[in-house]
């Protein structure tokens, strides 16, 4: 893209997006917002670095094998975490098992946290992963021909 004053706009805006989708990542269990945000928000910041500096210069930066693990890796964490307090003694996702001896639910927050850090990973690796495929895919009909 030759327009310098976007190029600029979005290598400024590329960090503090990363940084707000931690916050909304970590803080979700105490407001509005979690995994599923934080993930989607995670994956903007990519899709507006492939729209400004185009798909392939995004792909070296966060290739595709990358999503593919982190994908499998979100629900991984999700599916751990249920499984982890299940061999605890507790039932599925019942995150008290994660610190029984807890009397301000500490197996909760840890618990949260896990599943939320898998829900995000797992939405921002398949949003980017969708936006690659429909991104880079060849189109039907010409420039010329619209």
């Amino acid at each position: 893209m030759p327009h310098l004053i976007l190029r600029v706009t979005t290598k400024m805006f590329f960090a503090p997006i990363l940084l707000f989708a931690l916050y909304v990542q970590f803080h979700g269990d105490y407001g509005p917002g979690g995994g599923f945000q934080a993930g989607v928000i995670f994956a903007v910041a990519f899709i507006l670095h492939a729209l400004c500096f185009g798909l392939e210069e995004t792909k070296k930066a966060l290739p595709q094998r990358a999503l593919t693990i982190a994908m499998a890796l979100g629900v991984m964490f999700y599916a751990g975490t249920g499984l982890a307090t299940m061999l605890l003694g507790g039932n599925f996702l019942g995150y008290d098992a994660l610190a029984p001896h807890s009397t301000h639910h500490e197996g909760q927050h840890y618990g949260i946290l896990l599943v939320e850090f898998g829900v995000g990973l797992a939405v921002a690796s398949t949003m980017l992963t969708v936006f690659y495929h429909f991104a880079g895919r060849e189109p039907e009909i010409d420039p010329e021909d619209w």
